[in-house]
């Protein structure tokens, strides 16, 4: 159990900056970009409140693989935490880019 509560606490910052990023999205009058550096015209979009929505919803739920690793580590070990939260890093942030070119599918004018 050494090190599982500043592991959490970590883990759990990481997830509230998630949780952040997706009541921003959910809270913008324009659309929400999801690539460091780029923009999403109003022009590019055909509801940009529901897309805000999809991109808002997305990030919340990705805070919730951190928050499970947190929690993991304290109830049993650091190392399933660690685990759920690289899985989450990794193979996460690929799911992130489908999820959300998804999103822009669907809701790209056309």
């Amino acid at each position: 159990m050494e090190g599982a509560i500043p592991f959490a606490i970590i883990v759990w910052i990481c997830a509230l900056a998630f949780i952040s990023i997706g009541i921003y999205a959910l809270k913008r009058k324009t659309p929400m970009h999801f690539w460091s550096g780029t923009t999403v015209k109003p022009e590019e979009i055909s509801d940009v409140k529901a897309y805000n929505k999809a991109n808002g919803i997305m990030w919340i739920l990705y805070s919730f693989t951190f928050i499970l690793g947190g929690i993991l580590s304290l109830l049993f070990n650091t190392n399933i935490g660690g685990i759920i939260v690289a899985i989450s890093s990794t193979l996460g942030s690929i799911i992130l880019m489908l999820v959300y070119r998804r999103i822009y599918q669907k809701y790209k004018k056309l």
